[in-house]
């Protein structure tokens, strides 16, 4: 049989090394030695003795999410394989935590992760109920997370002399070290006479960066989400 699809670009070769690597834009592989994470429902084929389990957040990541909305819904992968994973053929891309960094994520943009980081659901200060959420999931340790995102993400470097503002609808993660706070970037007579669309962002300050995707999650993904 021949076609383009045979092209090996599109073929699954066996994994040369544990852990993650991007398959394509569009999913991860990961050859599973022991156990990693990923969210509920991601998984889209594997091979070998591989067994899936809800991943339990504990009573307190239970409540924030019961409270919030935010959160992630995990489960664990175990055994020896190779799994693919993906997430409504959103761009995936691969971040490695290396020790003493921590990595702020928004809990829909986390697609599957190494065990060997740590998961924890934080409260972003000084932020509020906005629209990003109350709280957002926090990585540390060393390790690999793989993140996907609607559209090609823009990464903006923060430093002290250049705070960066971002919409909480469109930020996708930032490091954890930075400060952040409500930054209103329109008068009271701009909101009475209808308001520009954009009348309150997430400031960032300190030494770091902050990820955003070219797109403001709309009503009807969130409900989906």
């Amino acid at each position: 049989m021949k076609s383009d699809l045979f092209a090996s670009e599109h073929m699954a070769e066996t994994a040369a090394f544990p852990g993650m690597s991007l398959q394509n834009a569009k999913s991860v592989k990961y050859a599973v030695n022991g156990e990693m994470h990923a969210r509920q429902g991601s998984m889209i084929a594997f091979r070998g003795d591989l067994q899936f389990e809800r991943k339990a957040q504990g009573i307190g990541g239970m409540l924030k999410r019961a409270v919030t909305g935010e959160g992630l819904a995990l489960m664990a992968v175990r055994g020896q394989g190779e799994a693919w994973f993906a997430h409504e053929a959103q761009n995936c891309f691969i971040v490695e935590i290396e020790q003493n960094d921590a990595l702020t994520v928004n809990g829909r943009n986390v697609l599957c992760f190494d065990a060997t980081l740590s998961y924890e659901i934080k409260t972003v200060k000084g932020a509020g109920m906005t629209g990003g959420g109350l709280f957002n999931s926090v990585f540390s340790g060393h390790g690999k997370i793989a993140l996907v995102c609607e559209g090609n993400p823009i990464v903006i470097p923060v430093s002290p002399q250049a705070p960066v503002f971002v919409d909480t609808d469109a930020v996708v993660g930032w490091s954890e070290q930075l400060h952040t706070s409500l930054h209103r970037s329109q008068s009271f007579g701009s909101m009475i006479r209808g308001g520009s669309g954009e009348a309150v962002q997430l400031k960032l300050e300190g030494q770091g960066f902050v990820i955003v995707r070219p797109s403001e999650l709309t009503p009807q993904k969130a409900s989906a989400n």
